[in-house]
C-alpha cells in the first residue's frame, strides 16, 4: 500500500505555520499592549488590529522564506 506523503506534510506544514503564526502575533501583540498600558474597549481594538497585522506579518514572511503558500487564492 503507498500513501502519498507530499498531500500529508503538505498540511502539516500548513498547520504548523498557521499555528506558529497564532503564538508568534499573540505574543508580540501583547507585549506591545502590556508596554503601553491601555485598558477598556481601546485596548481590545488596538490589541486586535496589531493582531492582525503581526499574523498576516508572519504568514507573508513564512510564504517568502519557505516558499509555502498559505492562502493563494488560484495564484500560480
Amino acid at each position: 500500500m503507498h500513501m502519498d506523503f507530499a498531500a500529508i506534510k503538505k498540511w502539516v506544514i500548513f498547520f504548523l505555520g498557521i499555528l506558529c503564526a497564532i503564538i508568534i502575533a499573540d505574543r508580540i501583540s501583547n507585549l506591545i499592549m502590556a508596554y503601553a498600558g491601555m485598558a477598556g474597549w481601546m485596548n481590545l481594538v488596538v490589541g486586535f488590529v496589531l493582531y492582525a497585522v503581526f499574523f498576516f506579518a508572519i504568514l507573508y514572511a513564512l510564504e517568502k522564506l519557505f516558499g509555502i503558500e498559505f492562502f493563494g487564492f488560484g495564484r500560480t
